[in-house]
């Protein structure tokens, strides 16, 4: 009898272990390998570009759609994928990007490459101490590789692609080059995408969390991305009890500031400077600027503000001169359109026009990440907004010598102000006026009146033979 017994239990073990060996084997065959050549920026010579080769993984999920990161198909002129198990590669093409969140939409023209493959389900998000399970394609090897650890922390977190803020999973589980893009799942359901690790730290990796990941998918459900929006609002934190006992708030009152916002913004004629904001879509605002988005687990306010979709409304409690009102904020501008020098470009080169030997661009977060150290006096743009009759910074980048810039071969990274006396909104109208300019003699000038004179004849003129001269193909981007 005893005998039997152990036979029987011997039995459902070995059942249960053949069902677990099947479950991951289709998990496995859901996550695939992804090959992209890119097309580099030189925004410092910006009629230049490099080929670079790089590597991610993915997730297949429903609708023949793989999910990845943005930062694997960035800058994209070829991609591949790869099914777990096969040498096969399959050519791929994006279908949306989001590079705020870091996260992309890819498919295989060839539909039979997700024959036999069963897509991954979404799990809400996991909680702290939670195990889960890394999928992907480091470097170091071509063979699937699945890493485990657990949850650590839940809070908002600097994306590293877009340099914007937004809700992370901290996981100890191991993520090396190669693993972006590639699911982390728990019990079989995916808890996030693996975004990045940090450096000159062990065992700290980064998830993009489901509520981040469900809101791109329903964003891009129509075919268009219209993003993640901003408020436009300037806000400050109320911790200090000076600035409490200013506006007269009491011990049991927390919130924020308005101290303004963007020209642009929604927010103008809706909130006033000087309002307290004690409460988003019901929930209360601490002092510090976060909100209780589970149990004992906080972050910062704007979680709430990431769970709408662009057009929606958030809702605020607000105390205005002592009286409590309840304001309704349409959501209408992505954090872009609230910058004076935008966020990080991709999937496009960069802007420029070459006249009489001198190179114009518009100043980008891209110009300043590859300068680095060298623009110190430009970077102090990146944080201003922008202005109705100024949405964009022009810049004198750099001089390519010719008989026509013969002291002014040294100048470079200068911001123009006017030309011939007027202001410009933006790059493509500074463009227009140049190409319009009938004197003779272009005037342009900085907010010091420091003065730079072309000489319109003679640049039309040797504009050929200076482009010759520096083997430069195209005197202007494609998109002037």
């Amino acid at each position: 009898m005893i005998r039997l017994y152990v036979l029987v239990c011997l039995l459902f073990i070995n059942l249960f272990a053949s069902n677990d060996d099947e479950n991951l084997e289709k998990l496995k065959e859901a996550v695939v390998k992804i090959y992209t050549v890119s097309k580099s920026a030189d925004f410092t010579r910006p009629w230049n570009s490099s080929i670079h080769r790089m590597s991610g993984s993915g997730a297949i999920i429903e609708g023949n759609k793989i999910l990845t990161n943005a930062h694997v198909v960035a800058n994209h002129t070829f991609i591949e994928v790869r099914r777990y198990g096969e040498a096969k590669r399959y050519e791929a093409k994006v279908l949306s990007v989001s590079h705020q969140a870091d996260l992309a939409l890819i498919t295989v023209k060839d539909k039979t490459f997700f024959d036999g493959i069963r897509p991954l389900d979404f799990d809400s998000l996991p909680r702290i101490e939670q195990k889960v399970s890394v999928f992907g394609y480091p470097s170091g090897g071509n063979t699937l590789s699945i890493t485990s650890g657990i949850v650590s922390r839940i809070e908002h977190h600097r994306y590293v692609h877009s340099n914007e803020s937004f809700l992370a999973i901290q996981v100890d589980a191991a993520i090396n080059p190669g693993n972006s893009g590639g699911p982390a799942l728990s019990d079989g359901k995916i808890v996030g995408v693996v975004m990045q690790s940090r450096n000159r730290a062990q065992s700290i990796g980064y998830l993009v969390p489901t509520v981040v990941i469900k809101h791109f998918l329903k964003d891009v459900k129509d075919g268009h991305y219209d993003g993640f929006a901003h408020t436009g609002l300037t806000t400050q934190k109320l911790e200090n009890p000076t600035l409490r006992k200013l506006y007269h708030l009491d011990e049991n009152t927390t919130g924020i500031l308005i101290i303004g916002w963007v020209y642009n913004s929604s927010a103008e004629g809706i909130f006033h400077k000087g309002d307290i904001v004690t409460a988003i879509d019901g929930h209360k605002i601490e002092n510090d600027a976060t909100v209780e988005f589970r149990y004992h687990e906080y972050t910062n306010y704007k979680y709430f503000v990431d769970l709408h979709q662009m057009g929606e409304d958030v809702k605020f409690d607000v105390i205005r001169k002592g009286k409590n009102i309840k304001l309704s904020l349409p959501l209408t501008h992505k954090t872009d359109d609230l910058l004076l020098v935008k966020t990080k470009r991709y999937d496009k080169m960069p802007s420029y026009f070459i006249y009489g030997g001198y190179v114009f661009t518009k100043l980008t977060t891209n110009l300043l990440y590859q300068l680095g150290s060298s623009a110190v006096e430009l970077r102090y743009l990146a944080g201003q907004v922008p202005k109705a009759d100024h949405k964009e910074v022009v810049l004198l980048l750099k001089v390519l010598a010719s008989p026509l810039t013969v002291g002014n071969n040294n100048l470079g990274l200068w911001v123009i102000d006017t030309l011939d006396g007027k202001t410009f909104p933006d790059f493509k109208t500074f463009y227009k006026m140049m190409q319009n300019d009938s004197h003779d003699i272009i005037v342009l000038e900085d907010k010091e009146k420091v003065q730079l004179a072309i000489d319109n004849n003679l640049s039309k003129k040797l504009q050929n033979k200076i482009l010759k001269r520096y083997a430069i193909a195209k005197d202007k981007s494609d998109d002037l």
